[in-house]
């Protein structure tokens, strides 16, 4: 019998794991086909500059106000707000804030690039 074309998934249930935005918990990351990936991210202060080669982020926020830093210019999100990050663009969010994180494809932690003073040159 072939695997069904669903899964469900209960975030609350799913340990926290340290990411460079605060706690998240991973949901799909398992999944064969590596479509996409849901998070459940918090984040306190501010969270660690870096970027993706490879992979597309959507950020929506859920609780909390503070700022997405994109690429160096700081913007101002709260609850409702939704931010696309396309691969190369360096982010970071700042504040205490609660957001889903869809990666697709779903998240790979070898695509994961953290800031250096050549960063750009790496891309």
């Amino acid at each position: 019998m072939s695997e069904p074309l669903y899964r469900i998934c209960q975030l609350d249930e799913i340990p926290p794991v340290p990411c460079p935005c605060g706690q998240t918990r991973r949901a799909f990351t398992d999944d064969a086909a590596q479509i996409a990936s849901l998070h459940l991210v918090t984040t306190e202060g501010e969270a660690e500059s870096h970027y993706h080669r490879q992979t597309t982020e959507i950020y929506y926020f859920l609780e909390g106000e503070g700022e997405m830093e994109l690429d160096g210019t700081r913007h101002p999100v709260r609850s409702g707000s939704a931010v696309l990050i396309k691969p190369g663009c360096r982010h970071r969010a700042i504040g205490n804030l609660k957001f889903i994180n869809v990666p697709i494809p779903a998240f790979d932690p070898e695509d994961e690039y953290f800031d250096t003073e050549n960063a750009s040159a790496t891309l």
